[in-house]
């Protein structure tokens, strides 16, 4: 994995939180139908799919707070790591460059 999947992955996280917020904010809101973030991967990135949850037919808010509030630790926890892991390659790298200067 190089740094670029970890910036991507931070960015894909990002948006989870970004959309989690805006289901918690809105679960007094009457009709509120939350939206769902699906992280994916390949080689290349890691990447973000949005989408609308089902109706289901309710006039309160349809936010289920079970399923948000655990959503936002593991996409905390996946950016904390993600940060982690570029400070370490930093770490490395400036200390091949100092053995080599």
């Amino acid at each position: 994995m190089n740094i670029s999947n970890n910036v991507s992955s931070i960015q894909a996280h990002q948006t989870m939180l970004n959309v989690n917020a805006n289901n918690v904010t809105n679960v007094n809101t009457d009709s509120f139908r939350p939206s769902d973030t699906k992280i994916s991967d390949d080689t290349n990135s890691v990447s973000a799919n949005v989408r609308l949850a089902d109706d289901n037919g309710s006039y309160k808010s349809q936010t289920d707070l079970a399923k948000e509030l655990p959503d936002q630790i593991l996409a905390q926890d996946a950016v904390a790591i993600n940060i982690e892991t570029i400070r370490t390659h930093d770490e490395m790298m400036g200390t091949l460059l100092d053995m080599k200067a």
